[in-house]
C-alpha cells in the first residue's frame, strides 16, 4: 500500500505531526521501534507532564537559547496557546503553575498520552510499534518512502522525521535519524548534552561534605576566563555526589559545555550567590551586627536562618571561623570574608553528565536547511524534520516539549498537504 504520509517516531512531534497528517490526509502511517507510544510525554514533568508554557511567545522564545528565534516564523502559524486549546479541545483540562507552565489538571502525563492516541484513532491514523527503519528511500532528492530493517519497503509521497535527539535513550532517543538526514544532504552540528548535571573534581565534592544539600532561589553564574559572568540564573540548586545539579544548575549547563569548549576542556568557575536578595555590604553589615547584639552566644546560633545551617559551617570553616566560638570574640575580617562567600562561593566544575543523562539535546539539523513555516526539509522533496532532531533546545519548563509540538504540528500538516 502507498501511503501519503509516514511519520517516524511516536514522541511528542511525532504524535502532533500524526495527527495533523491525519487531518490532512487519507492514508497516514506512524512507525516507532518502541512498544509503546508517548515514552517521553508519560514522564515528562515528573510524570505530570508540562505540555506547555503560558508565557507571552517572545518569552518562550528567550527561553529557548539554543535557535529559539527559527521559531518565530512556526509561532505565527501554531503557537503555545494553540497548544492550550488543542488539547482542551481533546478533553485533557489544563492548569496553570508557577513560571507559566500548564500541566492537565489530572496531574497524570498519561491522560494526555491516551487523549493524543484516542485522536489518533478518530482519524484512523495507521500505527505500527516494534517497526525499526533502517533508511529513508529517496531517488533524485525526492522522497520514496522508508526502508525496515527487515528488508521491506513501504512507500510514501511525505516523510515526517520525529525521531528525537540521543537524550533519555530508554524512551528511544537514540540519535538514530541522525545519518540519515546527512545521507539527504543535510547538516548535522555538532551534538552535546543541555539540561544536565555538572561534574566536579573539588575536595569538598569527592569527600561528599555538601551532598544532598539544597539552596532555595540562589544565583548561579557561569564565569569565562576573565571571571566575568556569562548567564546567571536564579533558582535552586543541589550539592551532589558527583558536582552540582537542580534547575539553577541544568539552564547553566549549556554556557559550562561552550565555554569549555573554548577553553580547549579546561575547567569552568560556578559562581553561587546563596543570598541574591541582599547586597554584600549589606550582608555584612548584618552579620557583623547580630554579632555584636549576641557577644557570649555561639556565633553558629547567632547567624542560623541566613543560610542552610551546613552550608553556613562549611563556609564559616573556609573563613577559619570557629562555629562554637562565641560571637563578640570574631574579627570583623573574618566576618568579612564570610558574607563575601555567601555571596561570592566560586568552584570549579569539569564536565557534564552525558549527553544519554541529559534531559536535553544540544545540536542537532541546522535549520538554515529546514523552511520555518512548514519544517519542510530545503534538501530532500518530500521530508520533514521536526522535533529534537533540529538544532533547537531550551530549558526545561515546558519550552522544548512546546517546540517539539509546534513543530510537529506544522511537519504534520504540511505533509499532509503534499500532492
Amino acid at each position: 500500500m502507498n501511503y501519503d504520509v509516514i511519520i517516524i517516531g511516536g514522541g511528542p512531534s511525532g504524535l502532533m505531526a500524526a495527527i495533523a497528517a491525519g487531518e490532512k490526509a487519507e492514508n497516514v502511517l506512524l512507525v516507532d521501534k518502541g512498544s509503546k507510544l508517548g515514552k517521553k510525554l508519560a514522564i515528562s514533568g515528573g510524570g505530570r507532564c508540562n505540555v506547555t508554557n503560558r508565557l507571552p511567545v517572545e518569552e518562550i522564545i528567550r527561553h529557548i537559547p539554543g535557535n529559539g528565534r527559527f521559531l518565530y516564523s512556526a509561532f505565527s502559524v501554531f503557537n503555545n496557546e494553540d497548544i492550550i486549546a488543542f488539547f482542551e479541545g481533546l478533553g485533557v483540562a489544563l492548569k496553570e503553575e508557577d513560571h507559566g507552565r500548564m500541566f492537565p489538571v489530572s496531574n497524570k502525563a498519561q491522560s494526555v498520552v491516551d487523549a493524543l492516541l484516542r485522536r489518533l484513532g478518530e482519524l484512523h491514523v495507521e500505527i505500527r510499534t516494534n517497526v525499526k527503519v533502517a533508511d529513508l528511500l529517496v531517488h533524485e532528492g525526492a522522497i520514496q518512502g522508508i526502508k525496515l530493517e527487515n528488508g521491506d519497503e513501504i512507500n510514501s509521497r511525505a516523510v515526517v522525521l520525529a525521531v528525537g535527539g540521543k537524550s533519555v535513550p530508554q524512551t528511544g532517543s537514540t540519535g538514530d535519524g541522525y545519518p540519515w538526514v546527512e545521507k539527504c544532504g543535510h547538516t548535522v552540528t555538532e551534538l552535546f548534552p543541555t539540561e544536565v548535571p555538572l561534574l566536579s573534581d573539588e575536595p569538598f565534592i569527592k569527600d561528599r561534605s555538601l551532598q544532598g544539600l539544597a539552596l532555595r532561589g540562589a544565583a548561579v553564574s557561569v564565569l569565562n576566563k576573565k571571571k566575568k559572568p556569562l548567564v546567571t540564573h536564579e533558582m535552586d540548586m543541589l550539592f551532589t555526589h558527583f558536582g552540582l545539579s537542580g534547575p539553577a544548575i541544568l539552564r547553566c549547563s549549556q554556557y559550562v559545555v561552550k565555554e569549555m569548549k573554548k577553553q580547549k576542556g579546561a575547567p569552568v568557575t560556578i559562581r553561587i550567590d546563596a543570598v541574591p536578595s541582599i547586597k554584600g555590604e549589606e550582608l555584612f553589615q548584618q552579620l557583623l551586627k547580630e554579632a555584636k547584639d549576641e557577644p557570649k552566644k555561639a556565633i553558629k546560633n547567632v547567624w542560623k536562618g541566613q543560610i542552610p545551617e551546613r552550608y553556613l559551617h562549611f563556609l564559616m570553616s573556609l573563613a577559619e571561623i570557629d562555629p562554637d566560638g562565641q560571637a563578640g570574640t570574631i574579627a570583623s575580617d573574618k566576618i568579612r570574608t564570610v558574607s563575601q562567600l555567601i555571596k561570592s562561593f566560586e568552584l570549579f566544575v569539569h564536565g557534564t553528565q552525558s549527553i544519554e543523562k541529559a534531559f536535553v539535546t544540544g545540536g542537532g539539523v541546522s535549520v538554515k536547511e529546514i523552511e520555518p513555516k512548514t519544517m519542510r526539509s530545503k534538501k530532500c522533496q518530500g521530508l520533514f524534520i521536526c522535533g529534537e532532531l533540529l538544532d533547537i533546545h531550551g530549558y526545561t519548563g515546558g519550552y522544548n516539549i512546546t517546540s517539539a509540538l509546534v513543530t510537529g504540528r506544522l511537519a504534520g500538516t504540511n505533509a499532509g498537504l503534499m500532492k
